[in-house]
């Protein structure tokens, strides 16, 4: 049985209805702490590289104060 369009000018396919629900991945509501930023604004790799050595050294201060430790 074919499928008629009543009152539409061109048959809707899946991509028309994918296309008008997109959203930005930048605004999803899920995502949170995203920036967008213009091109060539990235953050430094640096910045994640110090985060690593500050987040370990937390750590390890943290840990040297639980009782029964090496």
């Amino acid at each position: 049985m074919a499928a008629t369009t009543v009152g539409q000018s061109s048959p809707q396919t899946g991509a028309h209805a994918v296309v008008k629900d997109a959203v930005d991945p930048a605004r999803r509501p899920d995502v949170l702490l995203r920036v967008r930023r213009e091109e060539g604004q990235e953050m430094s790799a640096w910045w994640m590289i110090g985060a690593f050595f500050g987040v370990s050294a937390a750590v390890i201060v943290l840990l040297s104060f639980v009782p029964g430790g090496a």
